[in-house]
């Protein structure tokens, strides 16, 4: 007997419209970002001139996943649902913008962790866009019981539809007894 709830399949396949990033690769927050996982290596700095192997400054490998902020100006959801119950911070993630499977709703929830696959840097001044996916939902039995393993794929593009990033998240999902 399987314990992934009816209707739960339907969500495979399920993505999001191609959402831009409020604003394009910048160097203040290139910089902010080096700096917090403390990697100031030259090839991030602005005047990283244009005869490196890049062509020019480029931003770290995984910064395309960290420029999908709340534009300047935009509501805040935190304080849009600061009486909300229900409200558990997930809508905030732009990039996951997805439907929720409502069918695991009351399911206890695990990082299942993310596998990365890296295409190229993302050069200053470029857009970026995201799109995601449910990709899969599988059943699985572990030691502690059955799990539901969640697969989210997030593909991070140039406006000019050029693959920089793809993540591949899991959630876990355990039936509470």
């Amino acid at each position: 007997m399987s314990n992934i709830p009816e209707g739960a399949m339907d969500y495979i396949g399920m993505r999001t419209s191609e959402e831009f990033a409020c604003e394009p690769v910048e160097p203040g927050a290139v910089r902010r970002y080096a700096q917090a996982i403390m990697d100031e290596a030259p090839i991030f700095a602005p005047d990283a001139g244009t005869d490196n192997r890049f062509g020019g400054p480029v931003a770290p490998p995984l910064f395309p996943q960290a420029m999908f902020r709340r534009a300047y100006g935009d509501p805040d959801p935190v304080q849009e649902n600061a009486y909300n119950e229900d409200f558990d911070g997930s809508s905030g993630n732009r990039t996951l913008a997805l439907p929720e499977i409502r069918q695991f709703r009351g399911f206890g929830v695990l990082n299942g962790g993310s596998e990365i696959e890296f295409y190229r840097y993302a050069r200053y001044g470029e857009r970026v866009k995201v799109t995601s996916f449910y990709e899969d939902i599988v059943e699985k039995q572990s030691s502690k019981g059955p799990i539901i393993l969640i697969y989210i794929v997030s593909d991070y593009f140039t406006a000019d539809d050029e693959l920089l990033l793809r993540i591949r998240r899991i959630s876990i999902r355990r039936p509470l007894k």
